[in-house]
């Protein structure tokens, strides 16, 4: 299956939802705090079962898919033609969204991954000699920024792919590689070459 510029969009663009969904849930389903146990000299926080961590990494994972897809689409070769990338930056909005997708995808890989890893924190070292400690869970609301910003991210890179599509025709018009202006020239040439000339026999 030939590789373009809608398949590219369609991933990109399908990652983003998935990891948006995967993000919310694990928001919504992680829980206010944990259950604080007392022991002998010792604080035990239960923490109930749920895919708060699981989610989260799914969510980051499809992040991660959507940066690598996003990002090689506006290089690859489309139909073997290439163009340099000097040629994309050239255009000053694909300069500014580019840096646009690319810090808000590094900002919800930090969103997403933080309050997964202390939530990880938390359920692994859920024994305090302190008996005042609390039972805390990771900070509300960063997973459900960190899942908006993933979508957000998505709907960037196919921003800079529109931009770069457009970068890619004004390219091949400026510079006629597109294999049929010059082409066409050289066979006709070819043939009037030739042809001999009037009143030779």
């Amino acid at each position: 299956m030939a590789v373009t510029m809608r398949l590219m969009s369609l991933i990109v663009a399908s990652c983003g939802i998935v990891s948006f969904v995967f993000g919310v849930i694990a928001e919504n389903k992680k829980p206010a705090s944990g259950t604080k146990i007392l022991g002998k000299d010792v604080v035990i926080c239960k923490y109930p079962s749920d895919p708060t961590v699981v989610l989260g990494y799914l969510s980051l994972g499809f992040l991660i898919v959507t940066t690598v897809a996003g990002y090689l689409s506006l290089f690859y070769p489309y139909k073997g033609k290439s163009i340099p990338q000097r040629a994309l930056f050239r255009s000053g909005s694909f300069a500014v969204f580019f840096n646009i997708a690319v810090f808000t995808s590094g900002l919800a890989a930090a969103l997403l991954l933080w309050p997964v890893i202390t939530e990880q924190i938390h359920q692994a070292r859920n024994v305090h000699h302190n008996l005042n400690a609390s039972c805390p869970t990771a900070k509300t609301g960063l997973l459900g920024g960190g899942a908006f910003l993933s979508l957000d991210s998505s709907l960037f890179w196919l921003v800079c792919l529109m931009l770069a599509d457009n970068a890619r025709e004004d390219y091949f018009d400026e510079t006629g590689k597109d294999g049929v202006g010059e082409q066409g020239q050289v066979f006709i040439d070819d043939f009037n070459t030739g042809l001999p000339a009037k009143g030779s026999v």
